[in-house]
């Protein structure tokens, strides 16, 4: 009796192994999966030397090999049977994924990623290497012409700490540098006072002005700038 029963597991499992093979190559979906984790790691590398969000990069990319992967497996599984991306799509309806993207850059990245993992799913691994080698020249051309630019947002956010008493030398030193200048709270400390304004600011030099000429009416006081590109001036 134990032998017929062994017998059969070992038919179903042969059955099983068949029915695999048929769907999913073993050799491409290792191959594939190699690929996408390789370039994704050459993302996350490429994107603490060369990003620009203020977040911690390294921290942040550390998601991209597992993000790169993890869709893989999505689309292999979707791509092998209709039963299981029907069962695949059940599970995935109960989960919520809930991630907060401070910087559009993250969000321009993790879409990189997602479309690495796209094509190493749907098997196009060549596709996938040939994106990664014209995509990311651009992407290196785009930031070497954002730096030498070396722009910021027009709106932004200003807040000065400050030994003066007089808020009228404060401004009247902020003024000239920028085209629009509001100021939108006060607050009097003990040693001075806490301005918060909001201006526009054309460019890094001008940023710099309006640091020099709030340095020279207060050496020690403390500037924080913060750009704000959807403010309403």
């Amino acid at each position: 009796m134990s032998v017929v029963i062994n017998l059969k597991e070992m038919l179903d499992f042969e059955k099983y192994l068949n029915d695999f093979k048929s769907t999913i190559d073993l050799g491409d979906f290792v191959l594939n999966l190699l690929i996408v984790a390789v370039l994704a790691y050459l993302v996350k590398l490429f994107y603490i030397r060369y990003g620009r969000a203020i977040s911690d990069r390294a921290k942040f990319s550390n998601n991209f090999i597992p993000l790169g992967v993890g869709t893989m497996l999505i689309i292999a599984v979707i791509k092998s049977s209709i039963a299981l991306s029907l069962g695949l799509v059940g599970a995935l309806s109960i989960v919520r994924f809930r991630s907060a993207i401070k910087d559009p850059e993250e969000l321009t990245m993790l879409f990189l990623i997602i479309g690495l993992g796209l094509l190493g799913g749907a098997n196009k691994p060549v596709l996938a290497i040939v994106s990664f080698a014209l995509i990311f020249p651009i992407l290196y051309l785009n930031f070497r012409l954002a730096k030498r630019k070396g722009t910021v947002s027009n709106k932004a956010f200003l807040n000065v700490n400050t030994g003066l008493s007089d808020l009228s030398l404060l401004t009247n030193a902020i003024q000239p540098h920028t085209k629009f200048l509001e100021i939108k709270r006060i607050d009097s400390v003990n040693e001075g006072l806490n301005a918060s304004y909001f201006c526009t600011v054309n460019d890094m030099d001008s940023l710099q002005k309006i640091i020099t000429a709030i340095k020279q009416e207060d050496a020690s006081a403390k500037v924080s700038f913060v750009e704000q590109p959807d403010l309403l001036l």
